[in-house]
């Protein structure tokens, strides 16, 4: 495993010298380079980036918004790699530029991460039209990592026509890599058993479509009987939103079947958002979400980092673990001290 604290004193070293400007000049023309070391910064915790990274992230946002936003979840060993890898190189074939910013599960207990994706997505991954980034889900939940809205704002500034976030795995907790993609895209197994309703049925009321993997061999015929069970699974669920009809179809990553039907399904999603407002209702709302995520994730880091609002929190902590406060007093005598009313 990856350790987290890797080489924190060498990219401090190095960060020093960063010209921020040159930086994001290197990233718009396409530099690979420039652009992982970009996303080395964003994803930095060392206090004194913050404000580079603000610099970045400013001096970028104006070139953003024209790459197609892509998720792609999938329940365990349904091979979202190889997908993602396969419909990669398919989409390269039609002369699109494509990103994929991997999210990879931290341990709970290190904290250190695999960050493999590289490896699978090999091919991938070595094309000059590609680029495949991998990066530590952390403590962060929601299917993502903590900076990914960053990371596919600067592959977006780079001029990426699709840009890929491949979640941590599926769940009711992957709320975040929706609220960051324009179409979210779900892999199922043919025969994956009643087992995994409990937990496809929160995710499958919000896919656009739905992909069965793996149809190959002696298993086409099991992936075309799972199609048509999840064609009549979505029409007994709530309408989907810009009334589109989620789609459902085939693929075969070892045999590159289906790739184009995706892709299709990209196309006509999009024309029909764009088409009845929906599209742009759909970023308003990503903005306004991601907005209120970074001003939550701001003033807690203010709180943990100021030195007097540091003491009174710990203050407010130790009332708590020594029972001598119930936890919702306490947090709320604290907002009280920060002259903040939440009533």
């Amino acid at each position: 495993m990856l350790n987290p604290k890797f080489s924190q004193e060498g990219w401090k070293a190095k960060n020093k010298h960063i010209d921020v400007a040159q930086l994001a000049q290197s990233i718009r023309s396409g530099d690979f380079v420039a652009l992982s070391q970009g996303i080395t910064l964003i994803e930095s915790k060392l206090g004194s980036d913050s404000e580079k990274k603000n610099e970045l992230l400013s001096t970028l946002f104006p070139h953003t918004g024209k790459s197609y936003r892509i998720g792609i979840t999938g329940v365990p060993g349904v091979g979202k790699s190889t997908f993602i890898e396969q419909f990669g190189l398919t989409a390269i074939e039609k002369n699109h530029k494509v990103a994929v910013l991997s999210v990879d599960p931290s341990s709970a207990k290190s904290g250190g991460s695999i960050l493999g994706d590289k490896t699978r997505m090999n091919e991938l991954s070595k094309h000059p039209m590609a680029y495949v980034r991998p990066s530590a889900s952390g403590q962060h939940l929601g299917g993502v990592a903590q900076r990914t809205r960053e990371s596919m704002l600067l592959c977006e500034a780079a001029g990426f026509d699709f840009v890929i976030i491949e979640t941590v795995g599926v769940g009711q907790s992957e709320i975040e890599a929706m609220q960051l993609t324009d179409f979210f895209l779900l892999l199922m197994l043919a025969g994956a058993g009643d087992e995994l309703q409990g937990i496809k049925r929160g995710i499958m009321e919000t896919a656009d479509a739905i992909a069965i993997t793996k149809a190959d061999g002696k298993n086409v015929q099991n992936a075309k009987n799972a199609a048509q069970e999840y064609r009549r699974a979505l029409h007994l669920m709530p309408p989907h939103e810009g009334d589109w009809i989620p789609k459902v179809g085939i693929t075969s990553s070892l045999e590159n079947k289906g790739m184009d039907e995706v892709i299709k399904w990209l196309y006509l999603y999009k024309d029909h958002c764009q088409n009845n407002g929906y599209w742009t209702q759909k970023r308003v709302g990503q903005a306004s979400y991601w907005f209120n995520k970074h001003l939550q994730e701001q003033l807690l880091y203010k709180l943990q980092h100021h030195p007097e609002l540091q003491r009174q929190l710990q203050n407010a902590k130790d009332e708590v673990t020594n029972l001598n406060l119930d936890p919702f007093r306490a947090a709320d005598n604290l907002l009280r001290a920060l002259r903040m009313d939440i009533s």
